[in-house]
């Protein structure tokens, strides 16, 4: 192996050779390219990655071939292959259970305010690696050379031994080459651990206001790998500290609310991530990392900055904070362009995240414990764990105090379950017997009995056929003949 474009040392080259080892796929793909006149190389957040020991089965390489040059030889080496990306010198292909994306050597740049950028083809691999976003993603690995060649000029290796992101050329060019690189540099902070040079960090501060002209899928996408990181805080914190989330995500800044002068509520900002930590600690009740709960606590308490109001004599209210949260979560998610079951999901948690604070001591009866449980329905273990990570009080004999209500009212949903089936609970008549019965045609009154029928059931629990046709006749007499 040549080390002549990089100093790879004895931890990067036996890094380096496992990859090849563990992706021999990487070594027939640059057969395919070579064989045709091609270069290939390995390039970016795979190398990266390989190093650390962390590597995937996404692959990214960077030739010289051009597009429709690289789609031909993707076609001849790959079991499928999808060209959405070729506008940008991208093609995409799958053997096996490896995904492969191979990019055009190129150069890519926003004008001032263009929300697309322009694409230009470069000629070498080291003019296309100068404009990516962070040295630790600027090596390569040159597959078609004799011998495997690291590349690496920009002391990638270094930074990656140091756990620093720098930017290969000034960070104020790439980040006006690619506002999204602000973004994506507290996403590497958090999934990696990795300290932001100090250079990049004030670029950040001072650029914050060009994260702007992207588009909010590509916000949205950033966002959501920083979210379901291992260590969300600390990219979120950079967000907030540097002025980006004023633009992207402008709710959670103003979480930071300033304390009262009797010091009377905690900082809501602070509140709001320690729910997010302690949701991520039990998402093994949700099958493991779990972006829909992830969004629900950190956005739960969105609506306190607007329902702030000072009591008299000190300490403050925040009335109602969970109907204008839900309303600020929906209106926010659909900014930021997500799917609309996230969406609807997220708003629910918010708007119900309250509820279980009128629970007491267990005083609530079997009619509030169904409308709870129809009320979350199918997020009903998102509301448990939304619920519980909402505790973040340092009294320890309260939080007990608190989990031991919660886990009561999860038994009582459980006994009532098992006697009822809750997650099937329906009106003991269905339309088609209260339109034989009232001999009515299907009409908004059919939905008005089902309605009524559908309230008695929440309140006394199942009644049987007989009796619900009891009630039925009774109301329906009551409201013809009041």
């Amino acid at each position: 192996m040549s080390a002549e474009k990089g100093n790879l040392g004895a931890a990067g080259e036996l890094a380096i050779r496992a990859l090849i080892d563990r992706a021999p796929l990487a070594s027939s793909l640059a057969a395919a390219f070579k064989a045709e006149g091609f270069r290939l190389a390995l390039v970016g957040g795979p190398v990266r990655d390989a190093i650390l020991g962390r590597l995937g089965n996404d692959l990214d390489f960077t030739t010289n071939a051009h597009p429709h040059q690289t789609k031909k030889i993707l076609k001849s080496w790959a079991d499928n292959t999808w060209d959405t990306g070729i506008l940008f010198g991208t093609v995409a292909g799958k053997r096996g259970d490896t995904t492969v994306e191979v990019t055009t050597y190129r150069t890519e740049k926003y004008e001032e305010d263009s929300r697309k950028p322009d694409v230009e083809f470069g000629e070498t691999i080291e003019g296309d690696l100068s404009r990516r976003d962070f040295t630790v993603n600027a090596m390569a690995l040159e597959l078609t050379s004799p011998e495997p060649e690291f590349i690496d000029p920009f002391g990638g290796i270094n930074d990656l031994r140091d756990r620093v992101l720098r930017t290969p050329t000034s960070a104020e060019q790439s980040f006006s080459d690619d506002p999204l690189r602000m973004m994506r540099a507290a996403r590497f902070a958090s999934q990696l651990g990795f300290e932001i040079n100090s250079d990049v960090l004030d670029a950040m501060k001072s650029m914050s206001g060009r994260i702007s002209i992207i588009s909010a899928e590509r916000v949205r996408d950033e966002f959501t790998k920083l979210l379901m990181s291992n260590q969300p805080r600390v990219g979120i914190t950079i967000l907030v500290d540097t002025g980006l989330a004023d633009l992207v995500l402008p709710e959670i800044p103003k979480l930071r609310l300033e304390i009262d002068e009797h010091h009377h509520h905690k900082d809501v900002y602070e509140h709001s991530i320690t729910v997010l930590e302690q949701a991520i600690a039990q998402e093994d009740r949700l099958g493991g990392p779990n972006l829909v709960i992830r969004l629900a606590a950190l956005l739960h308490d969105i609506g306190k900055p607007k329902t702030r109001n000072l009591i008299e004599g000190g300490g403050v209210s925040f009335h109602h904070h969970e109907v204008v949260g839900a309303r600020l979560s929906k209106s926010r998610m659909k900014a930021l362009r997500f799917d609309n079951e996230t969406i609807d999901a997220v708003e629910t948690l918010v708007a119900l995240h309250l509820r279980f604070h009128g629970y007491g001591d267990g005083e609530w009866t079997d009619s509030a414990v169904r409308r709870y449980v129809r009320d979350a329905g199918e997020l009903l273990t998102h509301l448990h764990v939304l619920t519980r990570a909402d505790c973040t009080t340092r009294n320890a004999k309260k939080a007990e105090r608190l989990a031991r209500i919660y886990d009561s009212l999860e038994e009582r949903i459980a006994k009532l379950a098992e006697e009822e089936e809750l997650s099937k609970i329906r009106p003991d008549l269905d339309g088609a017997q209260v339109m034989s019965l009232l001999q009515i045609k299907p009409s908004a009154d059919v939905g008005k009995a089902l309605d009524f029928l559908m309230e008695l059931r929440m309140e006394h629990g199942p009644l049987g056929e007989e009796r619900a046709t009891q009630e039925l006749m009774q109301w329906w007499k009551a409201r013809r003949h009041p």
